[in-house]
């Protein structure tokens, strides 16, 4: 009888807690990014597009490179987005007040309508993946994903621009005047 072939693959890591929570979160990420384009129904705002203006409608124009850092996205990448989205009419590029050399990313009159219209109802719909979770289940996963968040800061990988805390800011006083 044949010896069965040894595998060139290396051993298959052990299936502890820690290695369950990362094949999570590989399978959650592109999941989460489905659902929330399921959910969007204005046809020039996608959930991409709307993590770009966001920031814009609350903080104001900012560089391409603190978008970037924003977004967790590469360079290449947040160009081409902001392309996409100068195309339709919806950000602009406009000269650094102070800086010759840098450029601001600024949201329209037409993309703010649009935000304004939609992305309190979008956000409401794609919230509703939560809806059988207590408020106490959302505060903790919410508190668990910020660590995740300083563990990446920590790591070199996610900029800690604040940008997180100014839109957490700038969303509670909206919230606020309504």
């Amino acid at each position: 009888m044949a010896k069965p072939k040894k595998s060139s693959l290396p051993p298959f890591p052990e299936f502890n807690t820690r290695n369950k929570v990362t094949k999570l979160f590989w399978v959650i990420g592109p999941a989460f990014t489905r659902w929330a384009e399921s959910h969007m129904h204005a046809k020039a705002l996608t959930p991409q597009r709307v993590r770009i203006l966001s920031p814009l409608m609350h903080s104001g124009p900012m560089m391409m490179s603190a978008l970037r850092d924003e977004l967790g996205v590469s360079a290449t990448n947040i160009t081409a987005l902001v392309d996409a989205l100068e195309k339709d009419k919806m950000v602009v590029r406009k000269p650094h007040t102070t800086d010759r050399r840098a450029t601001l990313i600024a949201i329209t009159p037409k993309a703010e309508k649009l935000m304004r219209e939609h992305y309190g109802a979008f956000c409401s719909r794609v919230g509703e993946l939560f809806s059988g979770f207590t408020k106490a289940k959302e505060e903790q996963l919410l508190s668990l994903l910020l660590e995740v968040r300083q563990a990446l800061i920590a790591r070199g990988v996610l900029e800690d621009c604040d940008l997180y805390h100014k839109h957490q800011c700038a969303i509670e006083n909206e919230e606020k005047r309504i």
